[in-house]
């Protein structure tokens, strides 16, 4: 089995899932995974184009999807866009799914899926970071956003802003039922008010 090697400031360690896949997870820490910051429901097809178009992520940029879910924003954008992408998810089960969701894409090779706490990321490396969290989540990772991002790094956060942040741009899009949702564009350091 092929690995490779990632560059965090968090210890990585290799979880080798039922499959031969192989995704990545940080070191376990139970009282982590009992704070889920994220809501298990998947962004709609029009919701993930929208922000990956708002995003405009260019070919070999790294894109980094904080609660992953399944994989589908970071397949898209490396199908769509040429980009690389890592994916950070706290579910055990969805992190294999979304590896499995990758390696049936056939881009293991741009696509890394970690098993973990994405409030213990190092997102330095990210040009763009996508969010499907709740307002409070948004504002708990807030710092981190701010310690970790180089400007010209653009943010997009479908249905939830992040407190303290100005948009430089917002759009709606139909969301499943019907149902209209906002997303919110924004890019480091013009959004952050000091």
């Amino acid at each position: 089995m092929r690995c490779r090697v990632l560059r965090f400031s968090i210890p990585v360690s290799t979880l080798v899932l039922g499959l031969g896949l192989a995704a990545y997870a940080q070191e376990p820490d139970l009282k982590d995974f009992k704070t889920n910051l994220a809501p298990t429901v998947g962004s709609p097809e029009r919701a993930i184009d929208k922000m990956l178009e708002m995003a405009n992520p260019k070919p070999g940029e790294m894109l980094y999807d904080l609660g992953c879910g399944d994989g589908r924003i970071l397949i898209a954008a490396a199908e769509r866009y040429k980009v690389k992408g890592v994916g950070i998810e706290i579910s055990k089960r969805l992190a294999e799914t979304a590896a499995e969701n990758v390696k049936k894409h056939r881009l293991q090779d741009d696509i890394t899926i970690i098993h973990g706490n994405f409030m213990k990321t190092d997102l330095s490396p990210a040009n763009v970071v996508t969010l499907y969290l709740a307002t409070t989540a948004n504002d708990t990772l807030r710092p981190n956003l701010e310690r970790y991002l180089h400007p010209s790094t653009r943010v997009v956060s479908y249905d939830y802003p992040i407190p303290g942040w100005k948009p430089i741009e917002t759009s709606e899009t139909e969301g499943h039922h019907g149902a209209v949702h906002t997303i919110y564009l924004y890019e480091v350091p013009n959004s952050i008010k000091k």
